[in-house]
């Protein structure tokens, strides 16, 4: 199992917390990125959204591209996966960014393609926003873009979307073809779009059922497009770990305590405006990501057998949030992570 966080981009993860002691500055971001490399993780997620969808649309967060070039730049082995919006972005700009942070970071750095779901957001900053299959015809297209100019030396293109005559991107990245294309979606067209183009598949939280199920399709899709297996299955996921589960179940009441907050603003848009295969009720949106979901809430070993079963059902990224960031994390990289490596050696 890779052990993966959520860069802390918005102040916390938590919409019924007001001050999770976690701000929305690069120099917290950069402290919380390199106390992880120390303490084992392996990658880290920065989400891409120009309005705070956790804290509410008025609050600060960092840009994605801008941060995760500069802490390429500081960091050492951790994988840095950036998100990007085809709505948002010109494809071959894109590509050319994206081979830069590559060389820059020797070689580390992946993205999570999105299809993007708030419109409130495309309206306010100017982005494109379509009706939801359009989303990925775009999305589609885009990705086309990108791999043709890392892989060929003159690029033409002439789709629906965008028309590229004779470009050429040097230097090519670091890594070859591409850098790894992630993508989470749970809609007919969405997967189709990810088992065609894309190199690995994210997924909101779930519970051990219903993510072997996803990924039992997601590989059946796979062979059947005739493309190499995925690289990857990733879930999202947030940790509340405690001594006891008393106490872990006193924390889930205290984040989960509903209340009207700015940082609902998006949730409309996001069960609205995407086609999601299972119901997210304020309860679970309370926390980001449906982080809730896979029930890693409990003491080290409840947590550390949770992750097992976990791998057992195929995933082997695991993108966690914690809140506070750094001591949770700590936390989880003291007491967890050694549980399950000795739990899987039991099990060999």
């Amino acid at each position: 199992m890779k052990y993966g966080f959520w860069l802390p981009i918005f102040g916390g993860w938590l919409r019924n917390v007001e001050d999770e002691k976690m701000p929305p500055t690069f120099s917290y971001a950069k402290e919380v990125i390199q106390a992880a490399e120390k303490w084992g993780y392996d990658t880290t997620l920065i989400a891409e959204l120009y309005l705070n969808d956790i804290k509410g649309p008025e609050q600060d967060s960092l840009e994605a591209w801008s941060t995760a070039a500069a802490l390429a730049a500081v960091t050492e082995k951790i994988e840095i996966m950036t998100a990007v919006r085809p709505g948002f972005h010109n494809p071959a700009v894109t590509a050319k960014m994206a081979s830069n942070i590559d060389h820059i970071s020797n070689g580390r750095f992946t993205l999570n393609v999105v299809s993007a779901w708030w419109e409130e957001e495309a309206r306010q900053y100017a982005g494109i926003f379509t009706e939801h299959d359009e989303r990925y015809d775009r999305t589609e297209e885009f990705v086309k873009v990108m791999k043709g100019l890392w892989e060929e030396e003159t690029f033409n293109f002439d789709g629906s979307y965008y028309s590229i005559k004779n470009a050429h991107l040097s230097p090519k990245p670091v890594q070859r073809p591409n850098p790894i294309l992630y993508a989470g979606g749970e809609s007919p067209r969405g997967k189709e779009a990810i088992v065609n183009h894309c190199d690995a598949y994210v997924m909101h939280g779930g519970t051990v059922e219903e993510v072997k199920t996803k990924i039992d399709d997601m590989r059946a899709r796979r062979q059947e497009s005739g493309n190499e297996p995925f690289k990857s299955f990733g879930m999202a996921a947030y940790i509340v770990c405690r001594d006891t589960e008393e106490e872990a179940q006193e924390e889930l009441a205290r984040i989960t305590n509903v209340k009207e907050s700015s940082g609902y603003a998006g949730y409309k848009d996001f069960v609205g405006k995407s086609q999601l295969e299972q119901q997210v009720k304020l309860y679970d949106y309370s926390v980001s990501n449906r982080g809730l979901r896979p029930n890693l809430i409990g003491t080290p070993e409840q947590i550390a057998e949770q992750i097992i079963a976990y791998e057992e059902a195929g995933v082997d990224l695991l993108l966690l949030q914690f809140s506070p960031q750094l001591e949770e994390m700590q936390r989880f990289s003291e007491k967890v992570m050694p549980l399950v490596e000795a739990k899987r050696k039991i099990l060999k």
